[in-house]
């Protein structure tokens, strides 16, 4: 993966953790204030009423102002205006509250005008159902007040965390989602800076393997031409070997920095009009000398068609492939066809072998760098595996499809899609 996308990857990530982190915590707050809207209504209503029946039971007048108030979150304060008898508050309490479905523990205490202090605190909880007699924790008197009673609560918080299980679940799996996406960005720096130091140590050592190379080449020209060695045919065959050998090592080498090349997409594609009938029946002919127990036939169109391609590469997809066909061929009469029709506007080349086929699970994966096909347990079939990884991104290249058509043992045909065609310059 290219730098500037990793890096835009990081920032759009970033961006996005940042705007869920917001979001998340945004409907969060909104939506404990909500809650605690709501709890503070449903409380509200709850200590009117109460105040209503103790007026009623001691045929009071209640004020009209400042029946309830507020002194923090969770403490407020009743004006009855009127004698309060602690059982009857308490169970007053415990029933309307009971009635809002509250269920909520809270402690209360009567503020006693002649002492001027808060007097009888019990502890009342829904759980076991009874009073515990204590003292409440904060002591908030009202100078504007006689007779009243205060009443806290102080699972307040608890009560409004239970009510946001929902919302603090799912902000539990973004704040999962993100850590998995930093962890995943994490993973994605350490393979590509990994995958980075691999390719520049592949692309180091093949560049280092030219010169020596060149050298053999040169070596082995000079030693095959000289004249003692052409009338020795064991040292005249030693020096064919060299040459050979040292075309093959230099072609695979020229493979790794071509495949280097387009991982860095510094690859640049010389296109041009070429003749296609006469671009593929030069390449058959190279490559028929390959065929030593078969034939390689080239079967052209009725018409001369001209393609616009970087003919070096294109040369070296079409080699490679019938190189494939060559190498994969275990039968005693090799049979590779190269044939050109048109589909709906589009030309097609099709390379056809009676090889030994290619399973559908290895298909899937047949274009990946670095993948050959097995052949069983005999390792005769030489190479990188970077001909099909090379042929692909070639093809993708130039805008064109590549496709495999093959079943086990009965051989495999290749199609490269060409959009862009002409019959005449």
């Amino acid at each position: 993966m290219p730098n500037y996308l990793i890096r835009r990857l990081i920032l759009l990530g970033g961006m996005s953790i940042i705007g869920v982190l917001f979001i998340q915590s945004y409907w969060l707050l909104k939506t404990w204030d909500i809650k605690d809207k709501e709890f503070d209504q449903s409380v509200n209503i709850v200590l009117r009423k109460v105040a209503q029946r103790l007026a009623a039971y001691n045929t009071t007048v209640l004020p009209k102002t400042n029946l309830i108030q507020r002194k923090s979150s969770n403490y407020y304060a009743v004006n009855v205006n009127g004698s309060i008898d602690p059982p009857i508050l308490e169970e007053y309490l415990f029933q309307e509250i009971n009635n809002q479905s509250l269920n909520i523990d809270f402690e209360y205490a009567i503020y006693d005008c002649f002492n001027d202090a808060l007097v009888y605190g019990n502890y009342c909880s829904f759980e076991n159902k009874q009073s515990t007699p204590t003292k409440l924790n904060k002591h908030y008197k009202f100078d504007d007040l006689v007779y009243y009673f205060v009443i806290r609560f102080p699972k307040r918080e608890n009560f409004l965390l239970a009510n946001l299980n929902i919302t603090i679940i799912f902000t539990m799996f973004s704040v999962l989602a993100i850590l998995f996406f930093l962890y995943s960005i994490w993973v994605i720096l350490k393979q590509k800076r990994l995958s980075e130091l691999q390719r520049d140590f592949i692309n180091n050592m093949t560049h280092e393997f030219k010169t020596p190379i060149a050298s053999i080449k040169i070596a082995s020209d000079v030693l095959a031409n000289d004249i003692k060695t052409k009338e020795d045919p064991r040292l005249s065959r030693y020096a064919q070997i060299i040459r050979e050998q040292n075309s093959r090592l230099n072609d695979q080498v020229e493979k790794v920095l071509n495949i280097a090349r387009l991982e860095k997409d510094s690859i640049e594609l010389k296109k041009e009009w070429i003749d296609l009938n006469e671009t593929l029946q030069n390449i058959i002919k190279a490559e028929d000398v390959k065929v030593t127990n078969g034939t390689m036939d080239w079967m052209p169109g009725t018409e001369t068609v001209y393609i616009y391609t970087d003919k070096l590469h294109f040369v070296n997809v079409i080699c490679n492939i019938l190189d494939n066909a060559v190498k994969y061929c275990k039968n005693e009469n090799i049979k590779i066809q190269v044939s050109t029709h048109f589909q709906e506007n589009h030309l097609l080349i099709s390379c056809k072998d009676n090889g030994i086929g290619i399973s559908e699970e290895d298909q899937k994966k047949l274009f990946d760098k670095f993948f050959r096909v097995s052949t069983g347990d005999k390792h005769d079939v030489k190479g990188f595996g970077l001909g099909l990884f090379y042929v692909k991104n070639i093809c993708r290249a130039h805008g064109w499809w590549i496709s495999v058509d093959s079943e086990l043992g009965k051989g495999t045909t290749f199609t490269i899609d060409i959009p862009e065609f002409k019959f005449k310059l």
